[in-house]
């Protein structure tokens, strides 16, 4: 399947349960990799806006690029308030943005479906001398009974989880994208949620198997009967590690 259409039918799973980025984070692009009130990004693979909400506030302008259409419409239709954002159907491979317009380029959970080597060169084209680009995960952690069942979980019953995870992603990796060092910065993020919540999370995701399926079916009674162990009050805690690694390129 092409990656830019993996979503089209979790779009609603999406904008209801994954989760944003913690303020923390926001203030490191801020006060280390340049993004001021001055500042032009652009937030490549946007989505549903996750980031690009949080971007909006803190800065001139954000290019949010989506080739999703089901995506960028439900994103266009949350931040249709937002004056200073700007939406078009550009990849990351092809912006479709001007020569040296951008102080910041940010990927958030989208880096391992892109063409690395030609988004490296659109980086470089549309990127002000001295800017920075910031890839960003919010990681699953496995820190808990619930959340090791969970992990264990998807990689029973979740046909392409290995191969699309995007913990493939290594060292050698950030050394080729980046020019010279790069950086790696971390932050604690954390969703609590229902039953209903858990299963809307696991919907989000793409390697999800299809809904009632034989493999959903199993997925599905392992969360509930983990639930039912682990949950404190009705609600169960999903712990991210917010990853960036960023720098030139």
């Amino acid at each position: 399947m092409d990656s830019t259409q993996r979503f089209s039918a979790r779009v609603e799973a999406y904008v209801k349960y994954r989760p944003g980025y913690p303020a923390a984070m926001l203030d490191f692009l801020t006060q280390c990799l340049g993004m001021g009130q001055d500042a032009v990004v652009a937030d490549v693979g946007a989505g549903t806006g996750i980031l690009t909400a949080e971007l909006a506030p803190r800065v001139n302008r954000v290019w949010a690029l989506e080739p999703n259409a089901d995506m960028r419409a439900a994103a266009e239709a949350l931040l249709a308030g937002a004056s200073n954002i700007c939406w078009q159907a550009g990849s990351a491979e092809a912006t479709g943005l001007a020569d040296t317009s951008l102080d910041l380029v940010a990927v958030a959970q989208a880096f391992h479906w892109f063409d690395r080597a030609a988004f490296k060169a659109e980086c470089r084209r549309v990127l002000k001398p001295g800017g920075r680009v910031a890839l960003i995960w919010n990681d699953r952690l496995t820190d808990t009974p619930f959340l090791k069942a969970y992990e264990a979980g998807l990689r029973a019953y979740s046909g392409d989880y290995e191969e699309v995870n995007h913990r493939n992603l290594g060292e050698a990796d950030f050394d080729a994208f980046f020019e010279g060092e790069y950086r790696l910065d971390c932050f604690d993020n954390c969703q609590m949620f229902d039953l209903e919540g858990v299963l809307g999370r696991l919907n989000s995701s793409s390697y999800a198997p299809a809904i009632g399926s034989e493999a959903y079916e199993g997925l599905t009674a392992l969360i509930r009967h983990e639930f039912a162990r682990c949950a404190v009050d009705g609600q169960i805690a999903f712990n991210y590690r917010t990853l960036v690694y960023s720098g030139r390129v």
